[in-house]
């Protein structure tokens, strides 16, 4: 295994750094800070249709800065807020939006996805006791040794979650 040192800012692993919407199909996102404006230059820039339930679900996502959420969450959230959406649509929101680069999947266990807000290369720790998922703020953080990637393939992301649960 050949010695590598990858930092979270390392682009070479990650091409999300960028914002989404930069290397998306369409025009330049325009954004003002309002989020119902921004949610739709978003989606736009990123080639899909503003929908009413997109732009309803971008808004509970986006508005609130940088977030982890499962689609159960964000189900809460629009049932909450009077969107009326299934949870089938929020999965198939939740899985557009990341597959347009505006998310990113974060997958704990066999049972619990998150999706997160920040696309940028960063890591996460899951705290087991609360089902929460927190961003590492230590952007030095570095993994010593990489595997030896098959012949054909290349590394597109490295995620690291790091599971914690309270001392007993």
């Amino acid at each position: 295994m050949p010695d590598v040192e990858i930092s979270l800012d390392a682009s070479i692993l990650n091409d999300d750094a960028a914002h989404p919407a930069a290397r998306a199909p369409g025009h330049q996102p325009a954004l003002t800070g309002c989020p119902w404006h921004d949610v739709n230059e978003m989606l736009q820039a990123a080639g899909l249709r503003p929908t009413r339930q997109r732009m309803a679900l971008g808004w509970l996502l986006f508005g609130k800065g940088a977030r982890h959420l499962t689609a159960e969450m964000l189900y809460e959230e629009a049932t909450l807020a009077k969107v009326p959406v299934s949870l089938a649509t929020v999965y198939n929101t939740l899985n557009q939006l990341t597959d347009a680069g505006l998310l990113r999947q974060v997958i704990v266990d066999v049972t619990k996805t998150y999706f997160d807000t920040n696309v940028t290369a960063h890591h996460h720790f899951y705290l087991e006791n609360n089902h929460e998922l927190v961003d590492i703020p230590d952007p030095h953080l570095v993994l010593q040794k990489m595997p030896e990637v098959p012949e054909g393939y290349e590394i597109a992301r490295v995620d690291m979650v790091v599971r914690l649960r309270k001392k007993r």
